[in-house]
């Protein structure tokens, strides 16, 4: 068994971003400036909006914060979206989910400017991502993709189980690894809470992608020997031993599964770190355009 390790992955991307922001100074050129939208108070929201903040001071971006009040009306946000779509010295920004009771998502989704959806979630770039052009991926798909990649997985012809069908997670990554790309030609699988003889098909697949958000939910007897596992779910669990009262683990039970597969993520440590990182790549990128 081989841990996959994207807290490493990360580190190397976010170094490789800073060497590009210090060529990008020497030859004059604008410094990518990623901005977030953040509505109301919600606690994990905030907590991954400031890791991205860090992590732009750490590869030498411009970042900034537009949060509003969670009583916002929609069209309210849609205004301020607005204003920042024609604002030039930002490259690229992304409006942290969720938004509050009362916002339609998708609406909000819409109005960003597809040059500077880093994110990854306006139609036209998944539109462009579905038929295979390249745009701004959604950044937790592009962090598997990336994992993937640096670790030279053959995926051509083999079996893909993507548990989970979010717009997120789910769908893109289904999409790209069945594209005819080096890191693709897999077969892909699709299942979800409404899936019959699940136990079967990940018996059947020689790669799993869960995310489905429970707990610990594959176990052993689910796993087929030497396949690879790629770990998206991140949940709190009680933990009375932990000074904290939780710790922190995956969809996968990876103490019971661990010495039966090739590749795995752990949680913390594997997809996670990869998605900030993927952000920051998709920011160089809309700052490279502008050019």
């Amino acid at each position: 068994m081989k841990i996959i390790d994207g807290k490493k992955v990360s580190n190397e991307v976010l170094d490789e971003i800073k060497l590009a922001v210090q060529n990008r100074k020497k030859l004059n050129l604008k410094i990518p400036h990623l901005a977030a939208v953040l509505v109301g108070d919600d606690g994990p929201s905030q907590t991954y909006v400031n890791s991205k903040i860090r992590a732009c001071e750490r590869v030498g971006f411009e970042s900034s914060l537009f949060q509003f009040d969670k009583s916002i009306t929609e069209y309210e946000l849609i205004s301020e979206i607005e204003k920042i779509n024609v604002n030039d010295d930002i490259d690229g920004f992304i409006v942290q989910l969720p938004l509050p009771k009362g916002i339609n998502q998708e609406n909000i989704l819409n109005k960003v400017l597809p040059k500077k959806d880093v994110d990854g979630f306006n139609p036209i770039n998944y539109g462009k991502m579905a038929l295979g052009i390249e745009t701004f991926l959604p950044a937790t798909p592009a962090g598997i993709i990336e994992l993937i990649k640096r670790y030279s997985i053959d995926l051509k012809g083999k079996k893909c189980l993507v548990i989970g069908r979010s717009q997120i997670v789910g769908r893109p990554i289904s999409i790209l690894l069945s594209q005819n790309k080096i890191f693709g030609n897999a077969t892909v699988t699709v299942a979800h809470s409404r899936s019959n003889n699940l136990k079967e098909i990940c018996l059947d697949s020689d790669m799993i992608i869960s995310a489905i958000g429970i707990p610990e939910f594959i176990k052993k007897d689910m796993i087929k020997p030497g396949s690879i596992i790629i770990d998206v779910g991140i949940c709190r669990v009680k933990d009375d031993n932990s000074l904290k009262g939780y710790r922190i683990v995956g969809d996968v039970d990876f103490e019971s599964v661990y010495d039966k597969v090739s590749l795995i993520t752990p949680v913390p440590g594997g997809v996670g770190p990869m998605t900030i990182s993927m952000l920051l790549k998709n920011t160089l990128r809309a700052s490279s355009l502008n050019d």
